[in-house]
């Protein structure tokens, strides 16, 4: 036990995330007397590494001299001499100001229409025929507003039930079939275009054609549906009542076929034409003109003048970069390295356990760089800024520290890529970050690698969240906003497979295991776990058991309580290999060991934490595992059959033979585990298990383990010790919610030194 009310030592195994993150890690814990290793070695090595992160970072982003023409000369200046062009030159649009020429250019070009005067025709008769259809059918039938009602639902005519009402009367129908005819026979040859191809007319002349040839109209000549409708209603009477009205309204869309139609493909081409008519450059600089003259101020038209022909000089090869700035790439390094140090003075202050274990320190700065590259090489190739993988860092991190690490490690790399030439934009950072932060914090949710997908989702929905966020801020179309998005959710995809398909080599490079790796080693089919079900029923019983408790106990103190359970599963797996030695497997009345010397028999149950560790490292089991069959006995003493063999006269007696190789516990979990493992055993076989008398037994054990030195290494405080034994009483009391009758043993409590209660602890 070490830290004591001081609140305990900094293990390398923390066990559970306490900055709020879901995902805990297990690695074998560094002894408390190397936690921080003295020496310049030890620190410099960690500088030596910010540095050269620093430097590489500096060489993936170089810092170029300005060009001559932005360098030399802003706006307002006043140059000594003349620049004369070497060449002729032109000088080229910009995008926005070639768009907007563009747009003005397909303005002035005429829509072209198709005149139809079959559809007149076609209207008028189809009207004729709805009209007799509906007068038939109202005048011969004996229901009237049935029989119009059944004619207008063939049409797909929707009237209520006072429109139909009104139909009933032979001159209102009359008066509407009227009006509506005339309005087809009057309007519709005199050329009318549905409302939306009206609507994109934007010139005073409208091409027309009709029997292959083609005439200029006014626009004021071409009709839209609009303006139909409205003649049609004006050659009602003013008195006409509003139902008449509508259901003139809803016969004529019924029925109506423009005969003017927008000829797309024609009326596209004119328009692509114009468009590609409108010229690229705004003019041409001749050679030997002077691009801009001496003695006058430079404006925004001179300025656009020196740099197109810098440009055209680069081009040609004739001017190239000043290449780079000695003072721009120091301050640029410098920059790096401060916003690196950040990050690594927080590891240093808060964060000792991941400071003094070296491959986790190296892992950071690889991973920092791998980001870095693949941002330099986005930079390069122009890509999408949203594709740079801030995911893939944050979430591999948060899978194996924990979610507070990782949000730092997403800001410091957020503002790190920020602060570069190519990305210096504020939704640069402000996207990257939120990425980075989703990332690290989706992991709250997510405990099996077959649920990656829910990493994307989260991710990608805060890419969408602060790209939209953004969208009134940048002024973007909502096009690009959506584009962004994708991008977006691109890039959180590639960063969760990445990730997790990377995630078992950053387990076997830091030895840490990560809950998904647990939980995978918690499969009852494992073929340990099988072996041990099928071959040792007793001990996997008792498995659970310890499992149980220990998970329990684990999270009560915030410790890694998977991690416990799933530890627990294996610490007694070397039984397996002998378990009629273990009381637990033994049928009743028959113990083998009655028949051994004590030395053997202690060189047995010694044997199967030797052998339970054979097994394990041959199943390739993690290490944060295999320290649970080691430690789950510490380095006890043997010492029932030490006595027997003491009382047995036997000689040379060596006591390390009567000790558990050990090592002692060097982590919570694996101190929970020995604890645990002792109370269970000595609980099965207490007689009359009253609260008060579990209470004596589970503080007679811990209490032994604390004087014996077994807790020395754990960073346990007194305060989760007293925790871990009020829980452990909680829990057994439950399990021996009624009395037991064990007949064959006698109370532990009043003579722990039984043949029965010393084989059960073992």
């Amino acid at each position: 036990m070490s830290g004591g009310e001081q609140g305990g030592g900094v293990g390398a195994n923390r066990g559970a995330d306490r900055t709020g993150g879901s995902t805990r890690w297990a690695v074998l814990s560094t002894p408390p007397e190397r936690r921080w290793p003295d020496g310049a070695l030890h620190h410099g090595v960690r500088v030596l590494l910010l540095l050269v992160a620093a430097v590489i970072v500096t060489v993936l982003f170089p810092r170029e001299a300005r060009r001559q023409s932005i360098g030399q000369f802003t706006l307002g200046m006043v140059p000594d001499e003349a620049i004369l062009a070497d060449f002729t030159f032109a000088i080229p649009k910009a995008e926005d100001e070639l768009e907007r020429d563009r747009r003005e250019a397909t303005a002035l070009v005429p829509p072209t229409f198709q005149y139809r005067p079959e559809a007149a025709d076609s209207v008028q008769q189809r009207l004729q025929r709805f009209f007799a259809e509906l007068e038939e059918a109202v005048t011969s039938s004996p229901r009237p507003q049935e029989a119009a009602q059944t004619v207008l639902s063939v049409y797909g005519i929707p009237l209520s039930g006072a429109q139909l009402t009104a139909l009933s009367d032979i001159a209102r129908r009359g008066l509407v079939s009227r009006t509506a005819l005339q309005a087809a026979s009057r309007m519709l040859p005199l050329g009318v275009a549905n409302a939306t191809d009206g609507d994109r007319i934007t010139t005073d002349r409208v091409a027309v054609r009709q029997d292959g040839q083609e005439r200029l109209i006014p626009r004021d000549s071409v009709f839209t549906v609009r303006d139909f409708h409205r003649q049609a209603s004006e050659l009602l009477p003013r008195t006409t009542p509003p139902d008449l009205v509508e259901f003139q309204r809803l016969v004529l869309i019924r029925f109506f076929e423009p005969t003017y139609v927008l000829d797309a493909v024609t009326t596209e081409a004119d328009w692509q034409a114009a468009r590609a008519s409108v010229p690229p450059t705004k003019g041409y600089v001749m050679r030997g003109e002077a691009v801009v003259q001496a003695h006058e101020q430079i404006g925004e038209t001179e300025l656009e003048r020196l740099n197109a022909y810098y440009r055209e000089l680069e081009m040609r090869g004739l001017q190239r970069q000043a290449g780079l700035d000695p003072v721009r790439v120091a301050g640029s390094g410098l920059l790096n390295f401060l916003i690196l140090g950040i990050f690594g003075l927080h590891v240093f202050f808060f964060r000792s356990d991941i400071y003094v274990n070296f491959r986790w320190v190296l892992l950071f700065t690889l991973l920092t760089l791998a980001f870095a590259a693949a941002a330099s090489l986005i930079a390069h190739r122009e890509y999408r800024f949203e594709l740079i993988p801030i995911g893939f860092v944050t979430l591999a991190v948060a899978m194996l520290w924990d979610g507070r690490i990782a949000l730092i490690l997403a800001l410091m790399l957020s503002v790190l890529i920020g602060a570069q030439t190519t990305f210096f934009d504020f939704p640069v950072l402000a996207i990257t970050l939120g990425g980075g932060t989703a990332a690290a914090l989706s992991v709250r949710v997510v405990r099996r690698r077959a649920q990656t997908w829910v990493f994307i989702a989260v991710i990608s929905g805060a890419y969408a969240a602060v790209i939209l966020a953004l969208g009134p801020i940048t002024v973007r179309p909502f096009a690009q906003l959506l584009t962004s998005c994708v991008y977006g959710a691109v890039s959180a995809t590639a960063s969760a497979m990445l990730a997790m398909g990377f995630m078992p080599v950053f387990e076997w490079f830091t030895r840490i295991t990560t809950d998904q790796t647990l939980l995978e080693w918690a499969d009852p089919n494992r073929p340990l776990l099988r072996r041990l079900a099928l071959e040792a029923p007793g001990t996997y019983a008792h498995t659970i058991n310890v499992a149980n408790l220990a998970e329990a106990a684990a999270t009560a103190i915030q410790a890694n309580g998977l991690l416990a359970r799933v530890g627990t599963y294996y610490h007694d797996i070397g039984k397996v290999l002998r378990p009629q030695y273990f009381v637990e497997n033994q049928p009743s009345g028959r113990n083998p060991h009655d028949k051994l010397k004590p030395t053997t028999s202690a060189g047995i149950v010694r044997e199967h934490v030797v052998e339970g560790l054979k097994l394990a490292q041959e199943a390739r089991l993690p290490d944060s595992i295999l320290s649970f069959i080691t430690e789950h006995h510490g380095t006890q003493a043997i010492g029932y059959f030490y006595e027997k063999a003491q009382e047995e006269g036997e000689t040379d007696l060596h006591p390390q033979d009567f000790h558990y190789p050990g090592p002692r516990p060097r982590s919570k979990e694996t101190a929970i585990a020995m604890l645990a493992d002792s109370v269970e055993s000595a609980a099965r076989v207490l007689q009359d298990p009253t609260p008060d008398r579990i209470r004596a037994l589970v503080d007679r054990i811990v209490d032994d383990r604390i004087a014996s030195g077994q807790l020395d290494e754990a960073p346990l405080t007194l305060a989760e010790i007293a925790t871990i034994r009020n829980l452990f009483v909680k829990v057994i009391v439950g399990m021996h919610h009624q009395r037991l009758d064990y007949p064959a043993t006698q109370d532990v409590t009043e003579n722990p030194s039984t043949p029965a209660a010393a084989q059960a602890a073992l």
